[in-house]
């Protein structure tokens, strides 16, 4: 069954309560880019990596910090080891589309892999992913910047998709090589600690989440340290 957006879980739940994995993950595009001005932003101008196109090659080298030809401006909150590769639902393109009355495509939020047959409320924390040669491993949701604003000339939709959720996710690469922009992409190993992408996200943004559901979600060893150390400071 196709969806447009995470189902809701019920409150005070941090876990996924899905057993089977998906086995496979399809990639719709893989798309670089190389630091570019996308605008300006107080009177200065924009660099950024976000403007990604789908690449037309069979097979790209992935390394501990990127797909070949991908590039990210601002190291300090973009890219690193934590956030090496981003991957974005192609099921949610209809929904913004509906909502926003766009036609936002594969690489508008400016992801490497826009993917098909995984979902935020599905794929969890420190679940591994097997892309040809490489393996990867899911760390975090997404937090969007300002720059995906300017890119989409939408200043509104950093807030809508902390509200809905439909974040997408990073991942980190745990033994680099060469990947089909063909795909298909496997599911290796799921995480025994069962948090989804969904759960992490609402464990920082949700007011309604608790503090054993943040207490849940820090606990994962996958996870990016920058995100756990935002829910460390939330329990604070």
């Amino acid at each position: 069954m196709t969806r447009s957006e995470p189902a809701p879980s019920p409150e005070g739940t941090i876990r996924s309560t899905l057993e089977a994995p998906p086995a496979e993950v399809r990639l719709v595009s893989v798309n670089v880019a190389r630091p570019r001005v996308i605008g300006t932003h107080r009177g200065r101008p924009v660099l950024s990596g976000i403007g990604k196109r789908p690449v037309a090659t069979d097979t790209l080298v992935l390394d501990l910090l990127n797909l070949e030809g991908d590039g990210q401006a601002d190291l300090s909150v973009h890219g690193g080891p934590d956030k090496a590769v981003y991957a974005y639902p192609s099921e949610h393109l209809p929904t913004w589309n509906r909502e926003l009355d766009v036609s936002f495509g594969p690489a508008t939020f400016g992801e490497n892999l826009t993917t098909e047959g995984a979902h935020e409320d599905e794929v969890r924390i420190g679940d591994v992913w097997a892309w040809g040669e490489a393996r990867l491993q899911v760390t975090q949701p997404r937090s969007p910047c300002y720059k995906l604003a300017i890119a989409t000339n939408r200043p509104d939709l950093g807030k809508r998709m902390v509200a809905n959720g439909r974040t997408g996710w990073y991942l980190r690469v745990l033994a680099p090589g060469p990947v089909p922009v063909g795909g298909p992409i496997f599911v290796a190993e799921r995480d025994p600690a069962c948090v989804t992408v969904l759960a992490a996200h609402r464990a920082l943004f949700d007011a309604d989440a608790t503090r054993a559901d943040l207490e849940a979600v820090a606990a994962v060893d996958a996870l990016a340290g920058r995100w756990r150390g935002a829910i460390l400071e939330r329990l604070a």
